[in-house]
């Protein structure tokens, strides 16, 4: 994937490479299904094991450096309402009219196919070693299309900061994963609600845990094994997937598919932006030749003045 950096922009001529790295991240978005790498991490969550403790999100949010979000406990208690600029993880209560009700840990999905790395202009959200999805500062300008591209409304902007970022989770991979430990969350959850492991390992073991169990289950089936083209956070419920706010995407779900219009946008955006960078070049030619004028007038009415 071709990148641009802010600096790129404030050169001269950067139209060119701008054309070239939208159209490249657009053909790119547009290649067949995804295979998870060979190596790819995951997390196994099951509702039936989470007791609700929030061991997890205190823990996600002393190892990231996140102030805790206290907003609505005035101060006093770690209280996030969802996901925002001071929360990549969560657990939630679903419940419905009809009595069921359920914990849910919400944080990134790290699909296989990322719906906010095919929206990224400029590479900022890439897939990268393990198949961690993973923001880079330098390349994000703040445009926010991977909050409106994202299926599962994961990634969020931090609005008061003066130079904000996109926050999500990235699997503790420079905090912990860098020094050959596992994730904050799943280190302290004290009934293995989530766990860490190879994506083929643990969908070996929810696959093991339905065929064992399958009266505990409420679907006999695993959500991100398949959903969006899958997925490495993998569910297992005592409710339908749908009470916990996981939405219903199909395996051929594939934002290459889902942001088609925009893949045919950077296309056309190579003549506009070709021709600024044309239109630059020569005002840039212009502005110099016409500082070489005036200089050397006035040189030559210097000269003359000393006659």
């Amino acid at each position: 994937m071709t990148l641009v950096t802010r600096r790129d922009l404030l050169r001269g001529g950067a139209g060119g490479a701008i054309a070239s790295t939208l159209t490249a991240n657009a053909e790119a978005s547009a290649i067949g299904p995804v295979e998870a790498p060979a190596d790819a991490i995951a997390m196994l969550y099951d509702t039936t094991r989470c007791i609700g403790c929030q061991a997890c999100v205190s823990a996600c949010a002393e190892t990231n450096g996140l102030k805790p979000d206290t907003r609505i406990s005035g101060g006093v208690w770690q209280m996030p309402l969802d996901l925002n600029s001071q929360t990549k993880n969560i657990i939630k209560l679903c419940s419905d009219t009809g009595g069921q009700s359920s914990f849910v840990k919400r944080q990134c999905m790290h699909c296989l196919d990322p719906a906010c790395v095919a929206g990224c202009p400029f590479g900022a959200l890439q897939k990268i070693d393990k198949g961690i999805v993973s923001w880079n500062s330098s390349q994000c300008i703040g445009c926010r299309f991977c909050e409106v591209s994202c299926p599962f409304d994961v990634p969020k902007f931090e609005w008061d900061h003066f130079n904000p970022k996109i926050v999500k989770c990235e699997f503790c991979r420079d905090e912990r994963l860098s020094k050959g430990e596992e994730p904050a969350c799943t280190s302290v959850c004290p009934t293995d609600a989530v766990i860490f492991g190879t994506r083929k390992d643990l969908l070996a073991d929810a696959h093991a845990r339905l065929k064992k169990s399958p009266k505990a289950y409420a679907e006999g089936r695993v959500y991100g094994e398949h959903d969006a083209g899958g997925t490495q956070v993998l569910y297992l419920s005592h409710v339908p997937f749908e009470k916990l706010g996981l939405p219903t995407l199909a395996p051929d779900h594939r934002p290459g598919r889902a942001l088609r219009f925009q893949i045919q946008l950077y296309k056309w955006l190579l003549f506009p932006l070709a021709l600024y960078a044309l239109l630059a070049a020569i005002m840039r030619k212009r502005w110099r030749a016409h500082d070489a004028e005036v200089r050397a007038l006035e040189a030559e009415e210097g000269l003359k003045e000393q006659l």
